[in-house]
């Protein structure tokens, strides 16, 4: 039996078994926990120099909704494993507290919180695991989708990633966040209908193979689908399917039937797009596009824009849906104060700046961004702060934003990266400086003066 992604029991074993720890000695006072990634992927030799937040209106959702199910408790009580009276108690348990963020759409360096989560000690424990699970998948998609759509300026890219992704939510999810980084929409039938993404998609080779001749399976294809038609050319040989499409055009003329493009999925692409460019030309067939699909990732999407290879739009699955050069984000979540207290982890290579935080960024005379502050909340500095308080009380404090809202942001702060930030390769990191007064926050913690 598979649970469902909204059960509150999609969590891990420590966080209930903590939780009944705080029951047992009655720890109910506020607690604010901070979202954030340590480091870039592949450090020292980072694979991505920015990072994009995505992910929080599926975070709020699961905040929301936050609530053990009769048979969960039941489930529970049958392990042996919890007290009744912790049981009880964990039924009528809600999330009701606050969470201050980083708005979808943002772009974000290692140790800056993204999310912010004020609640009692329990609710804001429990919720540790699935918000980290929301906003870590999202975000790395959306940050290598974003790199994708800097590699390719002006091409419109499409998410083809759904059969190659680990599981049916990270396909919809994919499909989501790359579409907010800047794709043109996704194959994923679903996600059209959730999230009202424009959806694409042609046909396979199977169509082809199962016609006696390619010529015929293109006429029937194009028979049954007269509107925005595209043929996929490579299942025998690419350049002499091209070939077959100047008849077939004139044919489907006749019956008022245009080809919009045809795709490339196997071979060199850019090798093959010039051939199949130069006989649909000759054959008077220059409105006809050029779409390819297989294997493609940004690396080959700045190659292609630098030889300006003749291809006008393409198909990119298991590379994103996968972040298949780096496939996680070193995410925390982490307890920065409790009953009024600033509290600081020391682990070796993990330590943690106390207290509730706050991120300033500036910016130069052209826009681009400068660098940002790591402060204390109440540490009011210049710049722009970046979290902004989005629920109070467990509810959202708006409506969610639409995805072409968090387009259009993402557009904007692509822009405002500098140009070293936008490159493939590494590069010098991002200054994020911290502020003296979250650094006087630790010499009085060492002193102690205070709990670390």
């Amino acid at each position: 039996m598979s649970l469902p992604a909204d059960s509150a029991l999609l969590t891990d074993l420590y966080q209930l078994t903590m939780l009944q720890g705080y029951f047992a000695q009655g720890m109910n006072e506020t607690a604010v926990f901070e979202l954030f990634v340590r480091k870039l992927p592949g450090e020292p030799e980072p694979k991505r120099n920015f990072l994009i937040v995505a992910g929080l209106e599926q975070a709020l959702d699961f905040l929301e909704g936050l609530q053990f199910q009769p048979d969960e408790i039941e489930w529970l009580r049958s392990t042996g494993r919890f007290a009744a009276e912790f049981l009880d108690a964990l039924a009528g348990l809600r999330f009701a507290g606050d969470v201050d963020a980083m708005p979808e759409g943002t772009v974000f360096f290692p140790g800056e919180p993204i999310l912010r989560v004020t609640a009692s000690l329990p609710e804001a424990q429990l919720v540790e695991t699935r918000l980290i699970n929301l906003l870590h998948f999202q975000s790395l998609i959306a940050s290598k989708a974003a790199r994708m759509v800097l590699a390719a300026p002006g091409k419109p890219l499409v998410d083809f990633g759904l059969r190659r992704a680990h599981g049916a939510e990270a396909g919809l999810f994919s499909a989501r966040a790359a579409y907010l980084a800047g794709f043109s929409g996704s194959s994923n039938v679903l996600a059209g209908q959730r999230w009202n993404l424009p959806l694409y998609g042609t046909l396979a080779h199977s169509f082809i193979q199962a016609h006696d001749d390619e010529f015929t399976a293109f006429e029937h294809f194009a028979c049954a689908h007269p509107g925005e038609l595209v043929l996929l050319i490579d299942t025998y040989d690419t350049e002499a399917a091209a070939e077959k499409l100047i008849p077939l055009a004139a044919r489907l003329a006749a019956k008022g039937i245009g080809i919009q493009g045809v795709r490339i999925d196997s071979g060199n692409l850019a090798d093959h797009a010039r051939k199949v460019r130069n006989i649909l030309d000759r054959g008077g067939l220059g409105q006809v596009s050029i779409f390819a699909s297989g294997s493609i990732d940004e690396h080959l999407l700045a190659q292609h824009t630098a030889e300006a290879a003749p291809i006008d739009g393409y198909g990119i699955g298991t590379r994103m849906d996968t972040s298949s050069d780096a496939p996680y984000l070193d995410c925390a979540y982490k307890l920065q104060e409790y009953a009024g207290i600033p509290r600081r982890k020391c682990s070796e290579g993990k330590a943690t700046w106390p207290g509730r935080k706050q991120v300033y960024r500036h910016y130069d005379s052209e826009g681009k961004m400068q660098w940002d502050v790591l402060t204390l909340a109440s540490d009011e500095q210049a710049g722009d702060p970046l979290l902004c308080p989005v629920m109070r009380r467990g509810r959202r404090l708006g409506p969610n934003q639409s995805l072409e809202t968090i387009r259009a942001r993402v557009l904007d702060q692509l822009g405002c990266l500098p140009w070293r930030l936008r490159a493939l390769s590494p590069c010098a990191a991002y200054p994020v400086e911290v502020a003296v007064s979250l650094k006087r926050l630790i010499q009085t913690m060492e002193s102690g003066r205070m709990p670390k």
